[in-house]
This record gives structure tokens, sequence and C-alpha cells, in this order.
């Protein structure tokens, strides 16, 4: 019979924090800033098909960053919820906060009770009716979940682009603005670079949209037309 030596439970949790924060360390960075009419999801990614960004359901958007897997797994299951209770209940009952909360649960159930932790974060945002109701919710992999305001940053050095962000973000940007400005922050850690518009990957809830449906991708000639 194989022997387990005892590992004491602060250690253990301590362990497999660590290991997740060097996961998703290595990955890029994923931003989500409110501007004057919504909210901006903006990622360097250089797939055009593996997306960090996408809709969830009619006001709610997703941003993953760690494993590629990981995230889709749970972006696909928060879908299914969500068409779930908006079949059982109303559309306008389907919130970002729950999504978040569930995400949360899914998240610290797998880090307390599996051997691995998921290497990611999350982000969910949703817009609804005026600036008061834009929100950002934040999840971590061990299911901590934060609502920012503003703008807020994760994977890769989001340390120090969450502290670059916070000194350049002004309340009321427009969108080209938010664009730039947040292109030039990721081109800034961990050293200055320039990021061509091609691998930058954008996608917003647009709280003037007169369509049921709030979320529109950015195309790569539209964010290149905005940088230039």
């Amino acid at each position: 019979m194989s022997f387990m030596p005892y590992v004491a439970p602060e250690q253990l949790m301590k362990d497999r924090s660590e290991y997740a924060h060097k996961g998703i360390a290595r990955g890029r960075s994923v931003i989500g800033v409110e501007y004057a009419d919504g909210l901006l999801f903006i990622a360097e990614n250089p797939s055009a098909t593996l997306h960090k960004i996408s809709e969830v359901y009619d006001r709610i958007a997703f941003a993953g960053v760690g494993k590629y897997s990981e995230f889709e797994e749970l972006r696909i299951a928060g879908i299914r919820l969500a068409d779930l209770r908006g079949y059982q209940y109303g559309r306008e009952d389907v919130k970002a906060r729950d999504l978040a909360n569930a995400y949360s649960q899914a998240l610290s159930t797998i880090f307390t009770q599996q051997m691995k932790p998921y290497e990611i974060e999350l982000l969910v945002g949703e817009v609804d009716g005026d600036e008061d109701g834009t929100s950002i919710y934040h999840i971590l992999f061990d299911g901590s979940v934060s609502d920012e305001h503003g703008c807020v940053a994760m994977g890769g050095h989001a340390e120090e682009l969450g502290d670059t962000l916070r000194d350049r973000y002004q309340a009321g940007w427009d969108l080209r603005t938010a664009v730039r400005t947040t292109v030039e922050a990721l081109g800034t850690t961990p050293e200055t670079r320039q990021i061509a518009a091609d691998q930058i990957e954008a996608g917003v809830l647009e709280r003037t949209s007169t369509q049921r449906r709030k979320f529109r991708r950015l195309e790569a000639e539209e964010i290149a037309g905005i940088l230039a």
C-alpha cells in the first residue's frame, strides 16, 4: 500500500494557487473598460478562430484568459444556463450577476475538490439601461468574484497593466479613444512594442444599439482604422 504524506490544508491551497497563477501569467491579457456607450472587451490574440471574447446572451459578454479548453467549457455552460433561464422565466431575467455567481461556484468546487485547479480567469459584463446599469464581474480561478468599475485587466502582466490603465482611464471615453488607449496599454507590458491590428480581438456591448442583441465584434479593418 502506497503512503500519501500529510500536507497541511493551507500549504495545499497555496500550492494550487501558485500553480494556477503561473499558468494564467503565461497567457496574454484581456482588458474590460467602460466607455460612453457601453462596455469594451479587448485582448491581444493572434488566433482568428480561438476567441477569448464572446457573446453569452442578449446584453451579456464573456472574456477568458488562461487555458482555452477550460474557459471555453465554462463559456458554453454559461450559454446553456442563460438560455434555460431565459426560456423558463424571461429574457430580461438573465443577469450577468447570476452567471458570475454560477461561474464562481463551479470554480470554487474545482479548486477545492479536484487535484488540479483550472488555470483561468473570467470577465462577465452586462449593459442594461443607462450607465448605472453597466456591470463587470471578475472571477478568479479559486471562485473569488469581484464587482469592477471603470476598467479591469486580467491574465499575463495584469497587475502592471491594471496600474497603467487606472492612471490613464477617464469616464466618458468614446469608443475610438477606449480602443486606442487600451491597445497602447497592452503594448507597454512586459516591454514596449507595437501590436498590429490583426493581433487584436475586441468586442463591445453597445447600450445605444436598437437591436435586442447588444454584442458586436470589432473587425480587424475597423480596429486598424481606429488605430490609424
